[in-house]
């Protein structure tokens, strides 16, 4: 399957601006395409550089999740939609590394 380099600018744009840690791309229920950003104990540093890792492969445990919904509900591959994960938040607070928090 041919992939466009669109497909991986698309995904880091939706990561910086949304501010979601991994954005997931479905192609076919066996085939995805995910960016991670990457982190240090689940805290961004806003230190001015973001990594940003792509994946191509088959969906994980949650991904599958999603696949079988989308089938059971009839939903045609490629979705549409890009899905986001966001950090989580305990108790309101952001985690911040280091017990300094960020600006």
């Amino acid at each position: 399957m041919s992939i466009s380099r669109n497909l991986f600018g698309l995904l880091a744009e939706r990561i910086l601006e949304a501010g979601a840690v991994r954005a997931v791309k479905y192609l076919s229920p066996t085939e995805t395409v995910k960016a991670t950003r990457r982190t240090y104990k689940r805290a961004h540093h806003g230190r001015g550089h973001v990594e940003i890792l792509f994946t191509l492969g088959p969906p994980n445990y949650e991904e599958r999740k999603f696949v079988r919904a989308c089938e059971r509900a009839g939903e045609p591959f490629p979705v549409r939609r890009i899905q986001l994960k966001f950090p989580k938040v305990a108790h309101g607070k952001p985690k911040v590394a280091h017990g300094k928090r960020q600006p």
